[in-house]
């Protein structure tokens, strides 16, 4: 697990995953008791003071791991009762004598927006691979929207994996714009930035997600998430077409923007 001011997630996040041998988190600067609570509960705790990115991040903490199994979670997620008996299941069962069980295991991800669950959207039927053999994958280098390599195949796991990504709509607003800078960023280092074409994605991606996807069956958050998406897709295109420092201080700016006005 990788944080950063997670205090109010970290300890029902650990508890869900009570069963594992050995709970490895990389810190980055939190300013509240993440690393207090952390380390009270029992996990080994290392804080580091650069931030690389997601993905140089996650295997940082991959490489401090010593089971054979590893499950990645964040701060903010929890395993249900059912999925925490399947990952039991798969790492009890001796791969040298099944080499047939797969070295990955995919999760499904049920999400939840200011406490509303999301069913539908760009947000519904989400999963993820998180369950995986130590030493057969590794998190991609991405700044952010990492993604675990391993080899196929690829197993899948009962039971749910809980996320409340959004709390508020100002904590959902200050997360598109922080994901939307670091995407712009991810754009220029692949030297695909420049701008072109931002309201045309950002068109497409409301699109998608509250039409063809149905997220308006989702009701008032259904339309918030399908409007943030949009925003952070045109931010993430606007400034990749941006030097850094512009970047940043556009994000600035729109972080102070009252992006959900009053009805």
């Amino acid at each position: 697990m990788i944080t950063r001011d997670e205090a109010h997630h970290i300890e029902r996040c650990l508890q869900s995953v009570a069963f594992a041998n050995e709970w490895v988190v990389v810190d980055s600067g939190s300013q509240d008791r993440t690393v207090e609570l952390a380390r009270q509960m029992g996990a080994t705790v290392h804080s580091r003071t650069d931030w690389p990115g997601f993905g140089i991040q996650k295997n940082r903490a991959l490489d401090l791991a010593r089971g054979r199994w590893v499950f990645s979670i964040d701060a903010d997620e929890f395993v249900s009762a059912e999925l925490a008996d399947s990952i039991q299941a798969v790492v009890r069962n001796n791969r040298d004598s099944n080499p047939a069980l797969p070295q990955a295991f995919w999760v499904a991800r049920r999400s939840r927006f200011c406490g509303k669950l999301i069913r539908h959207g760009d947000w519904g039927g989400d999963r993820v691979l998180r369950l995986f053999l130590r030493e057969s994958a590794r998190f991609t280098a991405d700044v952010v929207h990492e993604r675990i390599q391993a080899p196929l195949p690829h197993g899948r796991l009962t039971g749910y994996l809980w996320h409340d990504s959004v709390e508020s709509l100002q904590d959902g607003h200050q997360k598109m714009v922080r994901y939307a800078l670091l995407g712009a960023q991810k754009l220029r280092d692949r030297g695909r930035g420049g701008g072109r074409g931002a309201r045309l994605r950002s068109l497409w991606t409301f699109a998608r997600g509250y039409f063809l996807r149905a997220g308006f069956l989702d009701g008032r958050a259904g339309w918030q998430i399908a409007r943030l998406n949009a925003r952070g897709t045109y931010l993430r295109y606007r400034w990749s077409g941006f030097g850094p420092d512009q970047a940043a201080r556009e994000a600035e700016l729109e972080t102070g923007a009252n992006f959900f006005k009053p009805a």
